[in-house]
């Protein structure tokens, strides 16, 4: 076995272990559940266009909440994401309830029939992590 497999194989080991991986350089990829949501009271709270890092959402926005340990794996706020299965790229812009773990919830505006038709889904998800600042 070459040292440079033996490096790549213990440097992969956490990934995997997450099951997170990363492809092209840089590039991270992850299976989780996706779920839909829309600004309207009933699904947020008071005040239903307001993101949690204090974005405002509109409807026809590509933007997702991520469950609190995807932040963790590089999905921070304004990273851009794929979702298989959906064209674009989606914006990072909302954190779900501590309670859910690797999961996303697409951003749907008003309209709650296309949040319903989409249901729960597993998807496979690719990004790029942002530069830590420091």
């Amino acid at each position: 076995m070459s040292s440079s497999f033996c490096k790549c194989l213990i440097l992969s080991i956490p990934l995997s272990l997450l099951g997170c991986t990363e492809s092209a350089v840089g590039e991270k990829q992850m299976t989780v559940k996706a779920s839909a949501y829309n600004s309207v009271v009933a699904q947020t709270n008071d005040n239903p266009t307001l993101a949690a890092w204090g974005d405002r959402l509109k409807p026809g926005m590509k933007a997702v909440a991520v469950s609190r340990d995807l932040i963790r794996q590089g999905l921070t706020h304004n990273t851009l994401i794929e979702i298989e299965g959906l064209p674009g790229k989606y914006r990072v812009l909302d954190k779900m309830n501590k309670r859910w773990t690797r999961k996303i919830d697409i951003y749907m505006g008003k309209d709650v029939e296309a949040a319903r038709e989409w249901g729960v889904r597993e998807v496979k998800i690719r990004w790029t992590p942002q530069p830590t600042e420091g």
